[in-house]
């Protein structure tokens, strides 16, 4: 560590000491607003679009040319689904949400069942790797919402943030850091 790393951290500290009690505990509670505004924003969304995630971020190039990955799509309720609509579904087994076309659609006596593919797949998830081992319908209630819009390369961020912890830890430090700091700088 260099000398002045060292002194920099020193004085970081320092600041951070010398701070009032109730002047810190203004910031922490100002941002434990903007993360409970947040919150309500993102449920409001998910009450205003009928899903429970009304924003998801597309993670491979399986959807290309239609979608990139990074994109950001922007859900909606979907009902109905037509054959051609993009929707994201999760499958219980799977960990993460997938963004695909429906190519067929099927109903059997209790429900209605989907048939998926990539823009970008050779062959439906069926084929690929996508559908656990004998499974060959997405259900109903596994779709999450049908894509309305999409904001290019937006979600990049949070793929990053994802991919590079030390980026996600960095990003929260210095968020909570420049609230407590702020008001100490300005006076």
């Amino acid at each position: 560590m260099s000398a002045g790393n060292i002194l920099s951290r020193m004085d970081l500290r320092g600041k951070i000491r010398a701070l009032p009690i109730r002047q810190t505990s203004h910031q922490l509670l100002s941002v434990l607003l903007v993360l409970s505004t947040a919150m309500m924003i993102w449920k409001g969304l998910a009450l205003l679009t009928q899903t429970e995630s009304p924003i998801v971020v597309v993670l491979s190039e399986s959807m290309h040319p239609a979608f990139n990955r990074g994109d950001l799509l922007l859900l909606t309720n979907p009902h109905p689904i037509h054959v051609g609509d993009i929707v994201v579904f999760k499958i219980d087994s799977k960990p993460i949400p997938v963004v695909h076309r429906v190519i067929q659609l099927h109903q059997n006596a209790t429900h209605d069942l989907v048939l998926t593919k990539g823009d970008n797949n050779p062959v439906d998830d069926r084929g690929g790797e996508i559908y656990p081992i004998g499974k060959i319908w997405v259900e109903r209630h596994e779709v999450v919402g049908r894509v309305r819009g999409f904001v290019p390369f937006l979600g990049l961020l949070t793929i990053w943030v994802n991919a590079y912890p030390v980026v996600k830890v960095g990003l929260v430090v210095g968020l909570i850091l420049g609230a407590l700091l702020s008001k100490t700088e300005s006076k």
